[in-house]
């Protein structure tokens, strides 16, 4: 085993038998049918597990050696040294590999611990430890889950060093794909598993101001990394040049990440971007992040909802002039983002529009990160204190009862 050659096999329409139809049958079956085989397994009784797989073929009988005609591969697995070894000398034989599942030893082929993620395939063997196989292969795993194993493709999508049968068209190889992260309120612990291990494959980085920018400091040196963000009156892309950009590097073959702060549909304009890239023909996914106007409130110790005081809540972007007055009547809880810059105002429009003087009022800065910094008082007061503050973007200003359990929950503001 020491000595062996690892291989990968293109099994995709050819014949393996799997002789045993016990619980170890069962996954070996599974596992090649899922690899696109026309398995076939001979047993004198299945597992459900089989018996259910509409993509494998049963013979309940046996097993002969005749069996193994226009086999490639072969499992012999049914517990039973006599037969195993049966299978595994005709095997020999007739010059087709065989795994025998339980004497290692004496196999011709050896099965390792494997895991997918995304296209990349784990397959780990550890010297007749399968334990320590699968322990080394799940940490490799979770490495890669996690975006913290370099995962950016080296050579275009569809090609290979022989341009073998398996390649792909030329067109295959020319269309890349875009993916839309949500980033997050601005931990970069809080970007999704997902996020973060697209973000490690992609070709081409358009980022956002607000998104977890420590991020790009760990993608390889040839990654393009292109500024996006946007402040109040100066936006270094227009909207249809992000368009437009996403869609052009996509269509040059790359994978496109745009990395977003918060979530890419909360007044993120994912929407938009998705919808050039479906009007372009361009493949886009959407990788939902936790959107700040929840977890800014709440890494401040105050939840949106709150049995007996708030029921609901309500999400509005405050950069722009606004009216308020039909915010006068809804129950629950307010959550303003991008209000920094107009918090006075804000808060008399909404007691002109009715709400009570006194409602508890919180401003967070930075939620989620180590400047994180609170601002607490009511609408009759938040103005000046806002003021006195230096309050600036971004910030999550939550109107509401719940904002008084800021300082029990979390009553040292940071």
């Amino acid at each position: 085993m020491d000595a062996g050659y690892p291989i990968l096999l293109d099994l995709a329409g050819r014949r393996a038998l799997v002789v045993g139809g016990g619980a170890v049958g069962a996954r070996r079956a599974i596992a090649l049918a899922d690899a696109g085989a026309a398995v076939e397994v001979v047993a004198p009784s299945v597992g459900e597990g089989i018996s259910a797989d509409g993509r494998i073929a049963v013979m309940l009988r046996e097993y002969s050696a005749r069996d193994l005609a226009g086999s490639w591969l072969v499992h012999a697995c049914t517990g039973v040294a006599a037969v195993d070894e049966a299978v595994a000398a005709d095997a020999e034989a007739a010059g087709i590999w065989c795994v025998r599942a339980s004497a290692a030893g004496s196999s011709a082929a050896w099965t390792p611990a494997v895991s997918r993620v995304d296209d990349v395939v784990v397959a780990v063997n550890a010297g007749a430890d399968p334990g320590r196989a699968k322990a080394l292969r799940d940490a490799i795993s979770l490495l890669l889950s996690t975006g913290e194993l370099p995962l950016r493709r080296q050579r275009a999508r569809g090609t290979s060093e022989n341009s073998g049968r398996r390649a792909g068209s030329a067109g295959d190889a020319r269309l890349g794909r875009v993916a839309l992260v949500g980033g997050g309120p601005g931990d970069p612990d809080l970007i999704t598993v997902r996020g973060r291990r697209l973000l490690a494959q992609a070709d081409v980085v358009v980022v956002d101001r607000l998104a977890p920018r420590s991020l790009l400091d760990e993608l390889a040196p040839a990654v393009e990394v292109i500024e996006a963000g946007k402040t109040r009156d100066n936006h270094i892309l227009q909207q249809r040049q992000i368009n437009e950009l996403l869609v052009s590097r996509a269509q040059q073959g790359k994978f496109v990440v745009r990395l977003k702060g918060g979530d890419p549909f909360v007044f993120g304009r994912g929407g938009e971007e998705m919808l050039a890239c479906a009007e372009a023909g361009v493949p886009c996914e959407v990788v939902p992040g936790v959107t700040s106007a929840i977890a800014v409130p709440a890494a401040a110790g105050i939840p949106v909802t709150h049995r007996s005081v708030a029921r609901q809540f309500t999400v509005i972007a405050a950069h722009e002039d606004r009216d308020l007055s039909n915010l006068g009547e809804v129950e629950g809880t307010l959550v303003l983002l991008m209000g920094a810059t107009r918090v006075e105002r804000i808060a008399k429009e909404l007691v002109k529009a009715g709400r009570e003087p006194l409602t508890p009022v919180a401003v967070v800065e930075s939620g989620t990160t180590k400047h994180q910094r609170t601002t607490r008082g009511t609408l009759a007061t938040i103005g000046e204190l806002a003021a006195a503050a230096g309050v600036r973007a971004p910030a999550v200003v939550v109107v509401g009862e719940v904002a008084a359990l800021h300082d029990v929950l979390n009553p040292v503001s940071s």
